[in-house]
């Protein structure tokens, strides 16, 4: 036997309720006397933050935090937590805020410039693991599983291209999961995380390597999906619906270290360039990239089918796919969603150098790229 693999799971959670009470004891508990808490413009004006900020001792906010974080954001923050004296970070809100925070803490003792340690073979090594700051992560979506993850997507706002900037050691101490700081999600923003975090297990599910834990977190996190998403999208209020997609978002980047693929690496430089929303941009491309990918995925997506009960075919999940896209309102091509398609090449470009292109089970090339894009475009084959 030949197969081999190196494996990692070694996340922190506490899940439930009302468990947001917790974050004073899990600060001390990792010696955090002044918390840096990192978040948006939206997130800082909602009275769960106010309150969350309040409880702990010695803290200070930081809110300069955009969708698709910039290069900025992190230097604006990095400025804040160094000016004052802080000892940790509380990444708080959504992907965006997660990633700027953690690459924040990242920085906070290194001496080298932040593109320094983009997630391009072993430039983590460069990092001075001592200087990376403790972080607590406590989300308020349930999309990019940011909270498990040891990366940090930031854009570089001089070339509009998304950066991962990775380190083991980025992941936080402790994720805490609390469902009730997701409850009244607008139903837009619900479909659009909660795609973002179908496309985690799926791209994971699909890339190639021998991963079979990677591989089960993946197909039980799409279940949650199918069983959770539409109810939650349906229900701002329903707490079990929104519970469950908050593991369901865990679980996603928990399993995305054996890869992502096509729809992550085409969806990038369109949010770069044109700030749509990560999720609902790798929601479109889903079932164009499913249907370039069949002749490598056909039998696992038909072992997928199977087990979510949708039948042991790759028709019948893709069917699953467009109905469930239909339900919760995502747009069917990148012109409905709004995005222009005028810089294909461009795109296409960005894709191809984009750090989970190397994931798609079928290897990306430039014309197959762009098979995808056009697709997506226009509805052309789904």
């Amino acid at each position: 036997m030949n197969v081999t693999g190196n494996w990692n799971y070694p996340t922190s959670v506490r899940f439930g309720p009302g468990r947001i009470r917790e974050l004073p004891e899990i600060c001390a508990g990792i010696g955090m006397k002044r918390p840096l808490v990192v978040t948006d413009p939206g997130v800082s004006r909602l009275p769960m933050f106010a309150k969350a900020l309040a409880s702990l001792d010695g803290a200070a906010a930081f809110d300069r935090v955009q969708a698709n974080p910039i290069a900025a954001n992190v230097e604006d923050g990095l400025a804040v937590y160094r000016k004052g004296g802080h000892d940790g970070v509380v990444a708080f809100g959504g992907g965006s805020a997660l990633d700027a925070g953690k690459v924040i803490a990242f920085m906070a003792g290194q001496t080298r410039p932040m593109w320094d340690f983009e997630d391009v073979g072993d430039w983590w090594t460069r990092a001075d693991p001592n200087g990376i700051a403790p972080i607590v992560a406590v989300p308020t979506t349930s999309g990019t599983g940011s909270e498990v993850g040891r990366a940090g997507v930031i854009t570089d706002e001089t070339t509009h291209t998304k950066k991962i900037i990775f380190h083991p050691q980025m992941m936080p101490r402790m994720a805490l999961l609390d469902p009730e700081l997701t409850l009244g999600l607008p139903a837009k923003l619900t479909a659009g995380v909660g795609m973002d975090a179908l496309s985690h297990c799926l791209e994971a599910f699909c890339a190639p390597g021998f991963h079979p834990l990677a591989d089960g977190v993946a197909l039980e996190g799409m279940r949650l999906v199918k069983d959770f998403l539409p109810r939650a999208v349906r229900n701002g209020q329903d707490i079990e619906a929104r519970g469950m997609m908050m593991a369901a978002a865990a679980m996603g980047a928990t399993a995305f270290q054996k890869g992502l693929g096509a729809m992550h690496a085409l969806s990038h430089p369109i949010g770069a360039l044109h700030g749509t929303h990560h999720g609902m941009t790798n929601a479109v491309f889903m079932p164009y990239v499913l249907e370039h990918n069949r002749a490598a995925i056909s039998e696992a997506i038909a072992r997928a089918g199977a087990y979510l009960g949708l039948g042991a075919s790759f028709d019948a999940f893709l069917d699953w796919v467009l109905d469930l896209r239909a339900e919760i309102g995502v747009p069917h091509t990148l012109i409905a969603l709004g995005a222009p398609v005028d810089d294909a090449d461009r795109i296409v470009e960005m894709a191809l150098v984009d750090p989970t292109a190397g994931g798609n089970p079928v290897a990306l090339t430039r014309e197959g790229a762009r098979r995808i894009f056009d697709a997506a475009a226009n509805g052309a084959y789904a």
